[in-house]
Formats: C-alpha cells, structure tokens, sequence
C-alpha cells in the first residue's frame, strides 16, 4: 500500500471513529431518558460511575505513583468533574426530552473559554464574545419556550450548569493536574466520584423491581459511555489531535436528538432546533486557531 493510500485509510478511520464517538455520547443521553425515571439520580449516577470506573482501573492502576499525594485534589475535581454533572443530567433527562439536555451540554466549549478567561487571563475577544452571546440566547430560548407542550426550564438550566461543572473542572484540572496521564486522571476522578456518592445511592436506591431495559440502559451508560468512551477519546486526541476531536461537539447534539427520536419517539421541536442552531453556531464562533484549553465532554 503506498504512502498516499495509507493516509487515506488512516484519515477515513479517524473521521469513523470521530462519528463513533459522537454517536456514543449522544446515546448516553437516550439511556439517562430511559433509566432516570425508574432508578432515580442518585442511584443511576452511582452505577455509572462505578462500572466507568472499572473500565479504566487499568489505567490508573499504571499510573499509581504518579497520582500519589493527588488524591485530595482528585476527590474534589472528581465532585465538578463527574458527580454533579452526572446528577444533574440524570435529574434533567429524568422529568425532560433528551435532547434539552443533549443540546445544552454543547455549552461545554463556552464556558471552558469564560473559566479559560478567569483562571489563566486568556482574552475572549470579540470572535469568541459573539459566541458566548449566541450560546446564552440559545439557553435562554430553551428556558423559555415549552418543547412539545412540555415546560423544560428547570431540565434546560440543570443540563446547562452540568455543562458550566464540566467547563470548570477542565480549567481546574489544567491548573492543578497538568502533565498527569489524562485517562488515568478521567479513572481516578469517576473512582472517587462513586465513593463520595455511595452513601447517597444506597439511601436513594429504588425500592421497587426494575426492568432488565433499564438495568442494561444503567450499565450501557456506564461501561460504553463512560468508560470506553472515554479511552475511546484518548485514541483520538492522540491520533488526529485536540483541535480535530473537537469537532465531536457538533456531532454529540445531533446524535442526542436524533436518538431521542428515533427510539423514544421524541418530538424535535422548533424551539429546540432554535436553540440549538444558536448554540452550536456559539461554539463554532468560539473556536480558536489553537487548541481548546479543555478535552470535548460526554454528558
């Protein structure tokens, strides 16, 4: 195979699991829809983050040195990172179509730039200004209108402070973690997660039998979109860098709401197509020429 065809190949495997990826993520929010309600916040985020955690064990198990003295940093980026994001989706997709929340966790990418901006005194300009603009517009519109006759506010302002959680802990792990394996970092904070949650999880735990659809949906969640997944994007930081991954923003909304749609059957509304377009078009405005100063985010 010459040199030509090999990059070829190279490059349409990338783009494959680039899709992949966006797929993946934007199905966690399908599966929170379809567990939530039954096994509760609390409950499904503590399943969660356990098998996550066990998928990448490996990995911090090999970096175990290197995190030593670290953990009462990890314990608390942990809390911003992954427990209250995770509840804060779960309780959103619990009372509110999946794809509010599919779509506000687009919002990732702007706040990244605004913590971006407070910690590390990097200028927002007038690009990236626009964007935050367009981006709270679009939350605003979420907020405001009812999606399919259903009021979704208070889903829409959850979903969009787990994003704000996700865009600050990636600032503060750049901060105080730099230079530490970032997938062992992404196990360490889902172990410590589930320990400070556990006791939560067992007093919440759902007192009536739960179907075998939402025990795979709780478990799916976890061990694909959570764990894999995120080992899943390590590959790709490190093959098609940060910039390429990423564009996996754009993909994660669209995939959200189309799963939504085609499995649960929910409308995709006019607002929702509003606030998206807005949001999205915020975030492609805040990309600069360098590298995001944070990793893309599942949900």
């Amino acid at each position: 195979m010459s040199e030509s065809t090999h990059s070829v190949a190279d490059e349409l495997k990338a783009m494959a699991e680039l899709v992949l990826l966006g797929m993946i993520w934007g199905g966690s929010f399908l599966l929170m829809r379809v567990a939530a309600p039954e096994f509760g916040p609390f409950a499904l985020v503590e399943i969660r983050l356990a098998f996550g955690a066990l998928v990448l064990l490996p990995f911090v198990y090999r970096a175990r040195k290197r995190l030593a003295g670290r953990w009462h940093v990890l314990f608390g980026i942990g809390l911003i990172n992954s427990a209250v994001p995770f509840l804060l989706f779960a309780w959103a997709t619990a009372i509110a179509p999946a794809g509010i929340s599919a779509i506000a966790n687009s919002m990732t990418a702007l706040f990244a730039v605004v913590f971006a901006g407070l910690m590390f005194g990097e200028k927002i300009g007038i690009r990236r200004g626009f964007g935050l603009i367009s981006g709270i517009v679009g939350v605003i519109v979420m907020v405001g209108m009812p999606m399919a006759g259903v009021p979704v506010g208070w889903a829409a302002l959850a979903a969009t402070t787990a994003a704000a959680c996700y865009g600050l802990a990636g600032n503060l792990v750049k901060r105080h973690l730099a230079g530490l394996p970032p997938i062992a970092l992404g196990g360490a904070t889902l172990s410590c997660s589930a320990i400070v949650l556990s006791p939560l999880a067992i007093w919440h735990w759902p007192g009536q039998p739960l179907t075998v659809t939402v025990w795979a949906s709780a478990i799916t969640l976890g061990v694909l979109c959570t764990g894999i997944a995120y080992a899943f994007l390590f590959r790709l930081l490190e093959t098609i860098g940060p910039s390429r991954t990423a564009t996996v923003t754009y993909l994660v909304p669209l995939f959200g709401v189309a799963w939504a749609w085609l499995v649960l059957g929910e409308a995709v509304t006019p607002g929702m197509m509003i606030a998206g377009i807005l949001i999205l078009g915020g975030v492609a405005l805040s990309q600069s020429r360098r590298p995001p100063p944070v990793v893309p985010r599942q949900a």
